[in-house]
């Protein structure tokens, strides 16, 4: 591998000290390794194997790639191209997320710098060798390599080089090796901030490129695609393929958002030759045949490189809003998992003091929930189905409401009715008329006879009416219990997991939890026992004045009901809702006589009816009260009132040492995942002091200006290079702070924003260190 100078004027006036910081701010942050939890802007170069892809990454970088046929690209390789004064290369590894800890420090320490180009490709072999690639060993890597490469002929660039896709297996590379390179391929087109630059070979059917069909499956719109075509001088002159392929360029066949651009390179076979020598045998080929009637911002290294780097540019003002709320929220998400496994326990005070905090933070969540104040974040959403389970106030309420109006339809075993249409009752629920409810009483009195006089009524026959009638309310009354413990249940769950991690919320649920909520359970039931006895065993007593009024009541409608059929019966109306004009004189004493009659002429039906009135005005009294005690006796009192007493810092100091290990103890897993997080935290928290929130000041708009009469003078370059100025953002470089313009290439995924609390006290403190200075696109 060698580089070669070369010269250019694309990029001339498109190389501010600003925008150098920007690219540079972004190559940071993949460096540090935050594009595994983050995606990043990049260009990211596919193709399949043999497609011209190291051809085209030379011309554009002057970075000589291997092209050999029997040499391709066995790892994703960053190259970075910035334009200095001084002359420089670096080669660094950033090892993938699957390797070892101790491979991954292995390969992060291998860095090395060179003050010329000779001894590269030396330092390249070098680096294979530590990511374990070889001839005979193993073939891909998923470990990137970086080369960073500055120089006065240099251009603003990064590119992210991938290997080629394989079609199929071969004895240099076999089926796992195949999947191994479409996996990597596939992972880097799937970041919503990547740029996908897909080279296809003109020496084949651009619809049997693999490519192609992986850049459509993860860029489903094409607005973050640009095609390059390589070697169009194999086509023949005025053939099929050769008018298919000017289709292709001219973006009327595979559409992308970004378009399409040709390059001629070099044969990798022909021996010494300059990127000059390059660009004037491309320049010469494109002058003639149909390429020379098509658009010049089309063909050429030249216009590619200053389309990528603009293209590049775009891409990270554009993203640079979402990208900071995302590396915060994702820094939120780490720092409240870290906030649950908390600090490193291993003996046990610690583990006592660990159990403490979490007690604490237990009580405080289960007293604003019993409360019903649902400040904490804890509570989450109310329109979601955990947000509402973790209020437990409005579950309890909701819950006592509809055990009331269950028990009112559900809870009586015999409902009196004259009408034909029962729709309206419970199934649970027996329909009866009146008098062969009271055809049942007659009978039931017969079998019951004491000392009363006929017409009266022994007063038990009451109790034992209001027993049958109140059969159900054992059922409905345990299984509102039940259910009301099982919501409880859920509650602690989702409790026991926001205070904790995983580990220890479970243990802490299995082994303080679930034998407490066992004891109350027996507790509620019992309470239940003890309420329902009265009514199944002890004789109806009440001195609630709602029973005589019940009666009273009863006894009233069911006079009125008769008074009204003996007066329409008499006068022939079918009606007493309107008035009545009478045109002829009626005998009133037959009247008297009819209403004298209606008295019930047998005894025993009398006192029947009597028992069933004063057994309804009961009942309606008896489940009043039933119903606040289930709610107030059983429910409040016995389950709610003592959630906060499950889990106290007290109940912790009395724990046996077993029980505070078993709980507390912590794990391998846990201790792995502790520093897994704090790896990833402060990765997050260095991207995240790389860039700073929103500044509020106004940009100017040289850069928006710049591409807009760059389109302008070419209507094919408008058509793809669509830039919309939305706003301003800072980015903070050691020693410097610049403020960008946000330029929309294509619509990113919406991010959900971080907590707001969080995000102020970010904002605040970068601010503090930070002054806002102006700088331009």
């Amino acid at each position: 591998m060698v580089l070669k100078p070369f010269e250019t004027d694309a990029l001339n006036g498109f190389g501010s000290k600003d925008q150098l910081d920007l690219l540079d701010a972004v190559d940071c942050l993949r460096s540090q390794g935050i594009s595994h939890y983050v995606s990043l802007p990049q260009i990211i170069v596919c193709g399949d194997q043999s497609s011209g892809k190291s051809s085209v990454l030379e011309a554009i970088s002057g970075v000589s790639f291997p092209v050999k046929s029997n040499l391709s690209t066995r790892f994703p390789t960053e190259l970075v191209l910035r334009k200095t004064t001084q002359m420089g290369v670096s080669v660094s590894i950033v090892p993938d997320q699957a390797r070892s800890e101790s491979e991954r420090l292995a390969l992060s320490s291998f860095h090395e710098e060179l003050e010329g180009f000779e001894g590269l490709p030396n330092l390249i072999e070098n680096a294979k060798a530590a990511m374990g690639i070889s001839t005979h060993g193993k073939a891909f890597s998923k470990d990137l390599l970086r080369i960073e490469v500055s120089g006065p002929d240099r251009p603003h660039l990064t590119i992210v080089d991938l290997p080629g896709l394989i079609h199929s297996e071969t004895k240099q590379q076999s089926a796992s090796d195949v999947e191994l390179v479409q996996d990597v391929v596939q992972s880097y087109m799937k970041e919503p901030r990547s740029i996908i630059l897909a080279v296809v070979s003109a020496k084949n059917d651009y619809a049997n490129q693999i490519v192609l069909k992986l850049a459509r499956a993860a860029d489903k719109k094409g607005n973050r695609t640009l095609g390059v075509i390589t070697k169009p001088d194999t086509l023949v002159a005025g053939s099929e393929s050769e008018a298919m392929y000017v289709s292709l360029a001219r973006n009327q066949d595979v559409e992308f958002r970004l378009g399409w651009h040709v390059l001629k390179n070099m044969d990798s076979e022909t021996g010494e030759w300059s990127l000059a020598d390059r660009d004037v045998k491309e320049e010469e080929f494109f002058s003639q045949g149909v390429w020379e009637d098509m658009s010049q911002s089309l063909l050429g290294v030249d216009r590619l490189r200053g389309r990528l780097s603009k293209v590049l540019l775009g891409q990270i003002a554009a993203e640079l809003p979402s990208l900071i709320d995302e590396i915060e929220l994702k820094s939120g998400a780490c720092r409240s998992r870290l906030d649950k496994l908390g600090d490193p326990r291993t003996t046990m005070a610690e583990q006592q003091l660990y159990l403490i905090h979490l007690s604490q933070l237990f009580q405080s969540l289960v007293k604003a929930a019993v409360d019903g104040t649902y400040n904490d974040p804890f509570f989450g959403d109310a329109k979601s189905e955990p947000g509402y389970q973790k209020r437990i106030r409005a579950v309890m309420q909701n819950l006592n409401l509809d055990f009331a109006a269950n028990i009112a339809r559900r809870g009586h075993c015999r409902e009196i009715t004259d009408s034909k249409d029962t729709s309206h009752i419970s199934k649970a629920v027996t329909p009866i008329t009146r008098d062969k409810f009271i055809d049942h009483i007659q009978h039931l009195m017969k079998r019951t006879k004491g000392r009363e006089l006929p017409g009266t009524f022994n007063p038990m026959i009451v109790s034992d009416l209001f027993l049958e009638q109140s059969t159900p309310w054992e059922a409905i009354a345990r299984g509102h219990v039940d259910i009301v413990w099982k919501a409880v249940k859920e509650f602690l769950a989702l409790a026991a997991a926001y205070v904790a991690d995983v580990t220890t919320s479970k243990a802490l649920f299995q082994k303080i939890f679930e034998p407490a909520l066992n004891q109350l359970l027996e507790t509620l039931h019992e309470k239940t026992t003890e309420l329902l006895t009265p009514h199944q065993k002890s004789h109806p007593i009440t001195y609630n004045h709602y029973f005589t009024d019940t009666l009273q009541k009863l006894r009233n409608e069911r006079n009125q009901n008769e008074y009204s059929k003996i007066i329409k019966q008499f006068f022939g109306v079918s009606s007493l809702e309107t008035g009545y004009y009478c045109n002829r004189t009626h005998d009133l004493r037959q009247l008297v006589t009819t209403l004298e009659q209606r008295t019930e002429p047998d005894m025993n039906r009398f006192a029947c009816s009597e028992a069933l009135d004063c057994m309804e005005a009961y009942y309606k009294v008896a489940l009043k009260r039933f119903i606040d005690d289930i709610a107030i006796e059983v429910i409040e009192a016995k389950l709610i009132f003592p959630l906060g007493d499950i889990f106290t810092p007290v109940a912790v100091s009395a724990m046996s040492a077993e029980l505070v290990t078993s709980i507390a103890g912590e794990s391998e897993e846990n201790r792995a995942q502790r520093e897994q997080l704090t790896k990833q935290l402060d990765v997050l928290n260095k991207g995240s002091d790389t860039y700073v929130d929103d500044g509020a000041t106004q940009s100017d708009s040289e850069f928006n200006n710049d591409s807009a009469s760059d389109a302008s003078s070419d209507p094919d370059e408008a058509s793809r290079l669509s830039f919309e100025s939305v706003g301003r953002s800072t980015l903070e470089t050691p020693g410097r702070e610049i403020a960008i313009e946000e330029v929309t290439i294509a619509p990113a995924p919406a991010l959900e924003a971080p907590d707001s609390e969080y995000r102020k006290s970010k904002k605040d403190k970068k601010k503090s260190r930070i002054s806002v200075a102006r700088g331009s696109l």
